[in-house]
């Protein structure tokens, strides 16, 4: 027994021999290989790669609406008409954040033509809501929720304009999984299940969104089936119809019925006459990239004033490197004095005049910098803090003919304004709650005027390259697409590292806060305090820094690109080829 015990031990013996010379064999030969594979994969600084294919490629917050932008292009859709089939599926799919009772900016680059287009449909408020009118029921703020923060949803007419102006299908064909969904039901996914339970004491404010949102009087768990085929039947309506249902139709009688349930003013008229509006968008130059951004009355300009500044400090070079104190105290710096003349300038620029040029004139710019102390944090630097909202979502396309799309939608806050049309399956935004009620600002209340808005879709070009990107997140997002363009710029990292990179965000516009996610070192964080910053760590990968969704395309080699954040349930997918 002894001498069988010792012959399995001898046998094992050098079994594990053989096995470790085979390893040895390998490295020997090629150890350089594997060590560098295994570097490479357990080293950078991101957590997936980039999808990369010579078909279209989508992305997006949500499978679902990634899918269904993509069945769109494998059916021969473009661009286009992907992103409406996944705008119109994420208002199923993650209802607080975005949907049809909400507004729309969109850039569009037409590959052909080799020429950016942008849509600016955000909606007027309401004839009747004026300062006076609010005034007489005893308001002195502008309301942050309920009726009167409600302005007139200028999503389905965007929908409308960008299929008849450039789409390959039927507003129904892209509409149609949108609607399928809606009427079968989803499963609630964790980003979105967390967003519902946050805002049930909001809901539970109206009858309707209580019946829609709150089924068995409770928000969804995860993983739970939610339908809304209130909702199907306003998509099939639209379908049907298009903008005309929603503005003159049945939809809109649900809406004006809403508005008389909780004493509003909008009238028929307030819908009737509503239009979106083409748009040139206004651009700037950074390091080697042009950056484009919608003009007023979005925060686009304060990206483009906040890289001018950045421009003027050696971002990438020496002691100045991603994730350093010199770089993150540039930016915050620069963050704030863009964002002081946002909130003294920014509105809506029809019948009054928004000094965009001198904004964006790199004159402008440096005369700012100077204002930069490299060795203290600047408490003071601007104008009140604006109440934010950070409720919107973001996707971009890239179809394989080059056509893309950068499109971003909103509620403004989650839910919006808690009101809920009966019988529509869709909430009412709050976009009206940014107009200020001061008179002598350019942004004060008015009927058929605009508010200044928080939401604003990206684009960039480089040569050959084309990208389409955006960070959603309310005022987090004009500083969270200037970091994003200097982890490309100087940092040299590609698109789906530049998505996930840590970052900062102010969602105030004076003092010395800001926040920052854990991941930029301790170090870091103590010499930017001994600058004066005063820091509030967050997670590793936070919802309050908002997140993104990328796609570009290299035309000299005809191949696109797609990343998606972390940060969301979302994800970048590509068509199969055909």
């Amino acid at each position: 027994m002894r001498g069988v015990v010792q012959r399995e031990a001898l046998r094992g013996r050098m079994r594990n021999l053989r096995r470790l010379l085979r390893i040895g064999f390998f490295v020997l030969l090629g150890g350089s290989l594997l060590k560098g594979v295994e570097t490479d994969a357990q080293d950078r600084g991101q957590t997936r790669s980039m999808v990369i294919s010579k078909g279209g490629i989508v992305a997006s917050e949500s499978p679902l609406a990634s899918q269904a932008g993509v069945r769109i292009l494998e059916s021969g859709g473009n661009a286009v008409d992907a992103a409406i089939a996944m705008n119109a599926m994420m208002g199923v799919v993650e209802p607080m954040m975005n949907g049809i009772g909400g507004d729309l900016f969109v850039i569009v680059y037409d590959a052909k033509a080799n020429k950016l287009y942008g849509l600016n449909a955000s909606g007027w408020a309401p004839k009747a809501l004026t300062i006076d009118f609010l005034h007489k029921q005893g308001l002195r703020d502008m309301p942050q929720t309920g009726v009167h923060s409600i302005t007139v949803p200028g999503v389905v007419d965007g929908w409308q304009k960008l299929a008849d102006k450039f789409g390959r299908k039927k507003l129904k064909d892209d509409l149609a999984a949108a609607i399928r969904t809606a009427q079968d039901g989803f499963p609630v996914p964790e980003w979105v299940a967390a967003y519902w339970a946050a805002e049930v004491d909001l809901l539970r404010t109206d009858d309707a969104a209580t019946s829609v949102y709150l089924p068995g009087d409770r928000a969804p768990k995860v993983a739970e089936v939610f339908k809304n085929p209130d909702l199907a039947a306003s998509l099939g309506q639209i379908a049907e119809r298009g903008r005309d249902a929603f503005y003159k139709g049945e939809i809109s009688k649900k809406i004006l019925d809403a508005e008389k349930r909780h004493n509003g003013t909008m009238s028929e008229k307030d819908l009737a006459e509503y239009s979106s509006e083409w748009v040139e968008p206004i651009s700037t130059t950074y390091r080697d990239w042009t950056v484009f951004e919608m003009p007023p009355n979005g925060q686009g300009i304060g990206v483009l004033e906040m890289l001018n500044i950045m421009e003027k400090f050696p971002l990438g070079e020496k002691d100045s490197g991603f994730g350093s104190t010199k770089a993150l105290h540039t930016m915050i710096e620069a963050k704030k004095l863009a964002y002081a003349d946002v909130a003294r300038y920014l509105a809506d620029p029809r019948g009054q005049r928004i000094p965009v040029a001198t904004l964006l004139s790199k004159t402008w710019a440096a005369e700012r910098a100077k204002l930069i102390d490299p060795d203290k944090a600047a408490c003071d630097t601007a104008a009140g803090e604006i109440a934010g909202g950070s409720d919107t979502t973001y996707l971009s396309v890239v179809d394989r003919d080059g056509n893309m799309v950068s499109l971003i939608q909103s509620n403004y806050a989650a839910f919006g304004s808690g009101i809920v049309p009966a019988g529509a399956g869709f909430v009412l935004h709050n976009r009206g709650g940014l107009f200020t009620l001061d008179p002598s600002s350019p942004n004060a209340l008015a009927g058929h005027k605009r508010p200044r808005h928080t939401i604003i879709p990206g684009f960039a070009q480089n040569g050959d390259k084309r990208m389409a990107f955006g960070i959603m997140g309310g005022w987090n997002q004009a500083q969270a697409h200037a970091q994003f363009i200097a982890n490309i710029a100087d940092f040299k990292m590609n698109i789906q590292a530049a998505v996930e990179a840590p970052r900062f965000t102010k969602y105030t516009f004076t003092g010395c806060d800001v926040e920052m996610e854990n991941r930029v070192s301790g170090k870091v964080r103590d010499e930017l305090s001994a600058k004066g910053h005063q820091i509030k760590v967050l997670g590793t990968f936070s919802s309050r820094v908002g997140g993104g969704q990328v796609v570009l395309r290299d035309f000299a080699a005809g191949v696109n690109y797609g990343a998606s954040d972390p940060r969301k349930d979302g994800q970048a997918a590509a068509e199969l080829p055909f």
